[in-house]
């Protein structure tokens, strides 16, 4: 059975205005090596794609092309690769060891990912999309998605006094290995946060 770790549950208000956190985020390359809390984590996580509620579905923070819903979220930590499952709050733990610099070698030797406490990938399931929009509006969605997802948790950061770069130089093929993602699943974008260092 798959080890599941629950988060605490999201906090809905803050101390930081949006436009405090607009004003705030900028890209940081630089980390402290202090690690997250879980709440900063499951914070990061759904702010990129957690359920808010609404109209009987269960609609995400960013907004989806027809609630199609082709992203998911991964975390890596010193201690752990897991899945974020976005429904239940909570992480589903894929290996117990630090794949940090196993990504930094991915992303071209860009050393700040191995250095910061946590790193988010961000990756997509494109036929869920495609199956209603077709493959070239179905790309095109997926990567606006992906944009929405990825300022919603930079912004987060910002909030959460944390810094964050997003990352698209990687190579695909290591990263899906890292990750272990079946083949109809992509990464999109890394996301390394913790505190400026």
């Amino acid at each position: 059975m798959q080890e599941r770790i629950p988060l605490p549950p999201p906090r809905v208000e803050g101390s930081l205005s949006l436009e405090q956190a607009i004003r705030l985020r900028r890209s940081v390359r630089s980390y402290r090596g202090e690690r997250l809390a879980d709440g900063e984590i499951g914070q990061l996580l759904w702010s990129a794609q957690g359920v808010i509620g609404g109209e009987g579905r269960q609609r995400r923070t960013a907004p989806s092309a027809g609630a199609r819903y082709p992203l998911e979220t991964y975390v890596a930590t010193p201690d752990l690769l897991a899945h974020y499952d976005p429904v239940a709050h909570a992480l589903a733990v894929l290996r117990r060891e630090d794949v940090r610099a196993d990504l930094e070698r991915a992303a071209l030797g860009q050393e700040f990912i191995a250095q910061a406490p946590a790193v988010i990938v961000l990756t997509c399931v494109p036929h869920r999309i495609e199956a209603r929009y077709g493959k070239s509006r179905g790309a095109r969605y997926i990567h606006m998605e992906a944009g929405h997802a990825a300022q919603n948790l930079l912004l987060q950061a910002a909030a959460l006094g944390l810094a964050s770069v997003p990352v698209g130089a990687f190579q695909d093929a290591r990263v899906a290995k890292i990750l272990g993602l079946a083949a109809d699943e992509r990464a999109l974008y890394l996301l390394p946060v913790g505190k400026e260092g």
